[in-house]
């Protein structure tokens, strides 16, 4: 059973293609406009991450062949296991972070407003790592 955040996500996403027409996100008025508008951003957001975790996974295959065959370590595993640790603290902060409005018309506004933030965090620490290392 969906929680009542993940319920009012998916409703909010049924009425997302609705509020893409002609959205200026730099005037938005409507609640419906602002969520849509935190949610092209987190998008935007993600894409930039996809970006900066190819850079990071290349670098660390380019330090792992680098090493000793016999090395006891798995340089791309663990930045894997990593991300996809990350990606469980992103959503579960967020989920937390948007209950500031439970229940609210802006819950899912928070959610992407909060994915964004983080998501852009992480990026920079993905980059960090793809090129100075």
């Amino acid at each position: 059973m969906p929680s009542r955040s993940e319920a009012a996500l998916a409703l909010f996403l049924l009425a997302a293609p609705a509020a893409a027409q002609d959205v200026n996100c730099a005037e938005t008025v409507t609640q419906i406009e602002m969520t849509y508008c935190a949610e092209q951003a987190w998008r935007a957001a993600d894409e930039d991450l996809n970006l900066a975790w190819r850079l990071a996974i290349d670098e660390a295959r380019a330090i792992q062949s680098a090493l000793p065959a016999d090395a006891p370590v798995d340089i791309e595993e663990d930045l894997r296991r990593a991300q996809r640790v990350w990606i469980e603290f992103r959503d579960l902060a967020c989920a937390a972070e948007s209950h500031m409005a439970w229940g609210g018309s802006m819950m899912p506004m928070l959610v992407y407003a909060c994915r964004e933030r983080l998501t852009r965090q992480r990026t920079e620490d993905l980059r960090l790592f793809g090129e100075v290392n």
